[in-house]
């Protein structure tokens, strides 16, 4: 059986840089936000779903993001009304890509920017968080297109914070350099190899 990985950390925290290095690793990674794109993008499996629930965010056979962003935050009583129908999707997306690499590989990475938060931690054998200080968190997000430090610290405050996440994880990964977060990288992977972190799943 794969030693489950679970991968997460907040936004601007460099999550995907560190993923595409577990890829180099050569570890299969399960991407949680490209699992939605596919389900949102034409003829994905949650585009009626969406139109059913909100017709305006459906554009093209594509789900609309920033017109579905809109209309959430409008009416966040449809948060949980979207969760009800998008999660049992992406959790047989991630069943999928289990059965796929079955007997393949022996360290799989599910990247989840929401993996508390969602409980997929339950479903892991060990979670590495991404961090990095916050004054570094707030000049990522501050450098991409559009962003505010209002719209940043809004975004910052929807996340559990960075101090719970480290506490509750078995592995943190330091983004200040991308050679520190290599050699964590490097360094999990052979913990695990070496026996030193062996599956607690039954």
């Amino acid at each position: 059986m794969a030693f489950v990985l679970g991968l997460t950390g907040s936004i601007g925290m460099g999550k995907s840089t560190t993923a595409a290095m577990f890829r180099d690793e050569g570890l299969p990674v399960w991407d949680a936000d490209a699992a939605v794109h596919a389900l949102y993008a034409p003829g994905g499996a949650a585009v009626p779903k969406v139109a059913g629930l909100v017709p305006e965010a459906v554009v093209g056979g594509a789900v609309d993001r920033p017109a579905l962003r809109a209309a959430l935050e409008r009416d966040p009583s449809l948060f949980p009304r979207l969760e009800a129908l998008v999660h049992p999707l992406v959790a047989e997306d991630r069943e999928r890509f289990h059965r796929a690499t079955q007997g393949k590989a022996d360290i799989v990475v599910l990247d989840v920017p929401l993996l508390y938060e969602r409980g997929i931690d339950r479903d892991c054998d060990g979670v590495a968080v991404v961090s990095a200080l916050p004054e570094t968190q707030m000049r990522r997000l501050l450098a991409r297109p559009g962003m505010d430090a209002e719209a940043a610290a809004l975004l910052i405050g929807r996340q559990m914070p960075d101090a719970e996440k480290r506490k509750r994880a078995r592995w943190v990964v330091p983004t200040e350099t991308l050679e520190e977060a290599r050699a964590a990288v490097r360094g999990i992977v052979a913990e695990i190899r070496g026996g030193a972190a062996a599956p607690r799943r039954s």
